[in-house]
């Protein structure tokens, strides 16, 4: 473990804004309920609220968790690589188990109601997003977590594992506003167009949804905010350099 000396600062604005992310995501959360509460009488799994389970588990593992488990590496950047990777894999078990419910919920609903499954793009983006967060999850657990992959893979794959987390993190928040449009067309018909309370609180929903990605997003895609490279990490790095480009580590 390091000592507090050896420790890298982090960047001077970057905790203010992962402190905005999380106001937001939780905002987020409660304007969800709010609206569910408020305008659909509340969440039940036993009753016709049962549907009501649905987004909100969706919005709670695949959106908010999913984005502060993006965000684990920004945060904790002088623990150890081992205990990050762990909060990060956990983070998103507790996302994947959360949807799952979400999923069970609406998939149960129509069952009961006699409604068709998944014929629309949102329920279409659904899957996709499930698919590819449960197939992430296997492949980042195999490559990071368990000892059977060489340093050389782990170090090709890494940039696929960034991109597709990113990827699936905003098709997730799309999907999210896919779903709250449909929903609201259901509920409200012609009435969405006279400004009805309800569907101004849910557009709001959808703002502060697509505000968390954004900043989510832009704090992945800073480069000086990357989490650094710990000194065990480096000679890892400097020996797999060594390896494949004939490098010596005097010659940097």
């Amino acid at each position: 473990m390091e000592s507090p000396a050896g420790r890298t600062p982090a960047p001077r604005a970057l905790p203010y804004y992962v402190a905005f992310s999380q106001l937001l995501g939780l905002t987020v959360v409660a304007v969800t309920g709010a609206w569910l509460g408020a305008y659909r009488g509340g969440i039940a799994w036993e009753s016709a609220l049962q549907f009501n389970v649905h987004p909100l588990c969706m919005i709670i593992g695949l959106v908010f968790l999913q984005g502060d488990a993006l965000l684990v590496y920004r945060v904790f950047r002088n623990e150890a690589k081992r205990t990050t990777k762990i909060l990060h894999g956990l983070l998103h078990v507790l996302a994947f188990v959360i949807a799952l419910v979400g999923l069970v919920a609406v998939f149960d609903y129509h069952r009961k109601k006699g409604i068709a499954d998944l014929y629309s793009l949102h329920s279409w983006c659904g899957i996709l997003v499930f698919v590819l967060f449960l197939a992430q999850w296997l492949v980042g657990l195999g490559f990071f977590l368990f000892p059977g992959a060489s340093f050389s893979l782990r170090s090709r794959y890494r940039p696929q594992h960034v991109f597709f987390g990113a990827a699936i993190f905003l098709l997730s928040v799309g999907t999210a506003l896919l779903g709250l449009k449909e929903a609201l067309l259901f509920q409200l018909g012609t009435k969405y167009s006279a400004f009805e309370s309800e569907g101004i609180l849910a557009n709001v929903l959808g703002l502060l949804l697509v505000a968390f990605g954004a900043v989510v997003l832009y704090i992945l895609t800073r480069a000086d905010w990357k989490r650094p490279l710990q000194a065990e990490e480096q000679a890892l790095s400097m020996d797999f350099k060594t390896l494949t480009e004939g490098d010596s580590p005097s010659s940097q």
